[in-house]
């Protein structure tokens, strides 16, 4: 391995999500990743067995390393996403331990939208139970890349590998019908330590790597180059001072590929086109840029581009009024059709009209309900929505970060639901075309 391989490989990132049925172990698995791969200060373990002689627990209770919150730590449950950061000599990590809870799911939307793995927990003894199924769907529903199934609590068993085997085949096949391409199973103790960091020495049956093995070596991120360029203004950039009279540019975050000096772009929705005339980035010009680096881009043309548009590379996305989205829902208020909402997309905010439930998904069946008159809280779904202006949406499928958005109330501006345009797990999708134009 060349010296040029071994940093890159120490210092890439991944962003991965735990998620699994309550009391299967979660915030136990990583209290105990995060003690054994030695990320754990000494006054963080001292506060936890502090804590855990006060509950009258002979060891340390790991679990409270990531259970923060003191409903949790008195319920031994997790509730809300507890966001931990650690790093081993091969590469960092940003961990999302997320709710098992089912009143919670819609707390693994967000732990798991930024994430490139999720780690599914099992119990050995409960085997694959709903919540591992409706995990397992919204793993899927986010495309998100790698799945691990940690089978826990492989000591109530007695290691024994035909449960692991029986569960891993279940889980499996149930992933796959859901489009999940990557799915790696390993037998664990959370509570002991088998195999979450250091291998087991009660399940020599098992030759695969240990959980930490497989998250420092998974392949993460992606070739910006294969990508296709997307760039939500922000913000424009309008000095006009005695140094810069004439400069105008467009500030942002460059959401997914790479953008050159030179490039012909499309702004959007307008459908301009242009050229890149030049690039500043944090100490000067560039010439070229590459997801996820914030710049400001300046165009050859002068033409009109404002907060909200998309400065696109071909292919470009066709901006539409009518959007068919796959859903969950996140609020306690129940969405209906005809309901008027805001529509956020990356960096614009639209009024927008759901113009029909297509149907609700039954994350137990994959059964799609077709007589679903609303989504309430943790419903997954598919909507049509009508917008009072274009958006340049990608398919969630080919793009997670402009393929998304997030529907508002705006009355209070709460966050209702989280969308993702295109199909769910690759299935087809309702029809209706009601023409509501009293709201868009």
């Amino acid at each position: 391995m060349t010296t040029t391989t071994r940093e890159a490989t120490a210092t890439s990132l991944l962003r991965f999500a735990t998620a699994g049925s309550v009391d299967d172990g979660k915030s136990t698995l990583v209290g105990r990743l995060l003690h054994d791969s030695k990320s754990v200060l000494a006054d963080q373990l001292e506060a936890v067995e502090h804590a855990s002689r006060n509950r009258g627990q002979d060891a340390p209770d790991l679990a409270l390393l990531t259970d923060g919150l003191r409903a949790e730590r008195e319920q031994g449950i997790t509730i809300d996403v507890a966001y931990r950061y650690f790093a081993t000599p091969r590469r960092r990590f940003i961990l999302a331990d997320t709710p098992g809870h089912v009143q919670y799911t819609r707390n693994m939307v967000t732990g798991a939208s930024t994430a490139e793995l999720a780690v599914v927990l099992v119990d050995a003894r409960n085997g694959v139970v709903e919540q591992t199924r409706r995990h397992a769907a919204v793993a899927a529903l986010l495309r998100v890349p790698h799945v691990v199934l940690a089978v826990n609590k492989m000591d109530l068993v007695d290691y024994a590998e035909p449960v692991f085997a029986a569960i891993a085949e279940e889980f499996t096949v149930y992933a796959a019908s859901l489009g999940v391409r990557d799915v790696v199973a390993v037998p664990i103790s959370a509570l002991a330590g088998d195999n979450v960091v250091e291998p087991s020495a009660h399940m020599d049956w098992y030759g695969g790597p240990t959980l930490l093995e497989h998250l420092e070596t998974v392949p993460v991120g992606s070739d910006p180059s294969r990508e296709p360029t997307r760039f939500p203004v922000q913000y424009v950039i309008r000095p006009q001072t005695e140094e810069h009279p004439d400069y105008r540019g467009y500030a942002g975050q460059l959401a997914s590929g790479v953008l050159r000096v030179g490039d012909p772009v499309t702004v959007l929705p307008s459908g301009h086109t242009t050229t890149v005339a030049g690039i500043d980035a944090l100490g000067g010009p560039t010439d070229v840029a590459w997801a996820p680096q914030s710049v400001t881009v300046r165009l050859a043309e002068d033409i009109d581009v404002s907060r909200g548009d998309l400065i696109a590379a071909a292919p470009a996305p066709v901006p539409t009024r009518d959007i068919e989205a796959t859903v969950c829902h996140l609020n306690e208020r129940p969405l209906r059709g005809g309901d008027k909402v805001l529509l956020k997309h990356t960096t614009r905010t639209v009024r927008a009209l759901v113009k029909e439930i297509s149907y609700r998904i039954d994350t137990e069946t994959l059964e799609r309900r077709g007589d679903a008159t609303e989504l309430t809280v943790n419903d997954l779904g598919h909507l049509v929505l009508r917008t009072a202006e274009p958006l340049a949406l990608d398919d969630y499928s080919d793009n997670r970060r402009t393929g998304s958005f997030l529907l508002i109330d705006p009355a209070d501006g709460a966050t209702l639901t989280a969308g993702m345009a295109g199909e769910a797990f690759g299935t087809a999708g309702g029809e209706g075309d009601p023409d509501e134009e009293d709201w868009v």
